[in-house]
């Protein structure tokens, strides 16, 4: 039996105080009112680092629009996100076919054919803001939230995967892969309560949820039969419950086959996974929707289920292999071999080289179609996102690449640790930058809630993952393939 290091624990506790401290700090620092961000944007404008529209004299400096003047050429078009303002050059294909300037504003969709004074666009631009500032610590702990889960999920649907496989070599890391997906029912509460606080409007980062948008978005209201907020939390709880039923019971029968006679419950498990895949493949895409792709509830991608899928799956099978280098040094996993290791490396490559291709199909597609409501969700992220947004492709393509395309290094576990980190690093960047744009806006840097919100959950994913291994034997006793895996050499 496998025994949790009294250091490990020490750590996991640790990072659960300060992950708890520094997002208490967050939402504590989080400005209450119009008055607050104003006495923000006129220290950021006067410290040199904000935008001159963004003082108080910005209220002096906007000029009243006349029809003459809306026939005037313009450089650049305005576009108003559902948080926050940004700018975007012609290529962007705003409409100036009746030479009129549109200001299109996405958060309402409307088009405005009337001009705000120069107060109210002002209060306009505060009250954005306002929200964006305080959508940052939920923003942040959102995202940590959704990938912690998504990677016990991505464990469990590899799990199944060698099931319905029946995969000789992988038996000996079952008990690995089952100890990684007890995360998922604490991560499934904790995720599905804060859905419900999205639904009382504790935040705005669902901006289908207002019903005020919805009764002037014109696209938002044809989608509402969709997205609303009984069917959408109905749908999530769902998901949740079948997800973590088939985790319950995929184990129940794993343990059983240990004491059992025959191999009625591997027969059980197989059938249950199989069933479970296809029950997983559509749940995960309108998961996806759901949850990610409804922040810019005006944008869609047809690639987006599978692009999420390939993120938080790759993310999954190298927690799986960090896991177990880590059992291995403290001297546990004694028959899981440098074979079993390097096909987990495998999967690593495969899927980091899977992610790629998905991403720049989604990107080429919009980028080369150049329609507006598209080109949009990307102009923000390069504009706005540019370190994050090619840095994620620079830590979850080129990186792996260069590394783990060496047969030998995917052999040698300090370069595996190394890989598994920037690779992990990378696909929260990844949900990061899939989730904040839609939320925050030009608002976003890497401070302390993002970086708490890490913390707490990874802190949390510790104690959970090593605590249920230490409950049952880390070796599947009557496995009909174990001792194909225990031998599992080429």
């Amino acid at each position: 039996m496998y025994t949790f290091s009294s250091k490990l624990k020490t750590l996991s506790f640790i990072l659960m105080t300060l992950g708890i401290l520094g997002i208490g700090y967050g939402f504590y620092a989080a400005p209450k009112d119009i008055q607050e961000v104003e006495k923000l944007l006129a220290a950021e404008s006067h410290g040199g680092h904000g935008d001159s529209n963004h003082d108080d004299a910005s209220k002096n400096e906007h000029h009243e629009t006349s029809s003459s003047d809306e026939k005037a050429s313009i450089d650049k078009s305005v576009v108003v996100s559902n948080k926050g303002v940004t700018t975007a050059d012609d290529s962007t294909k705003v409409s100036k076919e009746n030479e009129v300037l549109v200001l299109t504003d996405l958060t309402a969709g409307r088009e405005k054919a009337h001009v705000l004074t120069a107060e109210e666009e002002h209060t306009e631009h505060l009250t954005h803001v306002l929200h964006q500032l305080q959508n940052k610590p939920w923003s942040a702990f959102y995202v940590a939230c959704i990938f912690f889960m998504l990677i016990s999920l991505g464990v469990l649907a590899f799990y199944a995967i060698q099931q319905v496989a029946q995969a000789g070599w992988s038996p000996v890391l079952f008990r690995v892969m089952q100890g990684i997906t007890a995360y998922l029912p604490i991560g499934s509460i904790i995720f599905f309560i804060f859905l419900l606080l999205c639904g009382f409007h504790l935040n705005h980062l669902f901006v289908w949820l207002d019903p005020e948008v919805v009764a002037t978005d014109k696209l938002i209201a044809n989608k509402a039969g969709y997205l609303n907020f009984p069917f959408w939390i109905i749908r999530a709880a769902i998901f949740l419950i079948g997800w973590n039923l088939y985790r319950y019971y995929s184990r129940k029968n794993c343990l059983a086959q240990d004491d059992a006679n025959d191999n009625l419950f591997y027969k059980k498990n197989f059938k249950l996974s199989a069933i479970f895949l296809v029950f997983f493949i559509v749940t995960e895409s309108i998961m996806s929707w759901d949850w990610i792709m409804s922040i810019d509830p005006h944008w869609f991608s047809t690639l987006f289920g599978w692009y999420v899928f390939s993120s938080f799956f790759v993310s999954a099978i190298t927690t799986i292999a960090l896991v177990t280098l880590y059992l291995k040094s403290q001297g546990a996993l004694e028959h899981v071999n440098t074979s079993h290791i390097h096909d987990l490396a495998k999967f690593m490559f495969g899927f980091s080289v899977f992610w790629t291709y998905l991403w720049f199909s989604q990107y080429m597609l919009i980028w080369y179609a150049n329609i507006p409501e598209e080109v949009t969700y990307y102009i923000t992220r390069i504009e706005m996102y540019n370190l994050p947004f090619f840095g994620a492709v620079v830590m979850n393509f080129v990186f792996p690449l260069l590394i783990l395309i060496n047969t030998d290094f995917k052999r040698i576990s300090w370069i595996l640790v190394m890989a598994g980190v920037v690779i992990l690093i990378g696909h929260y960047l990844d949900f990061f930058i899939m989730i904040m744009p839609g939320t925050v806006g030009d608002r976003w840097f890497i401070g302390i809630s993002e970086i708490a919100s890490v913390l707490f959950f990874l802190g949390l994913f510790i104690y959970i993952v090593f605590t249920a291994m230490t409950k049952v034997p880390l070796l599947p006793k009557r496995n009909p393939f174990i001792e194909e895996s225990k031998h599992f050499h080429y």
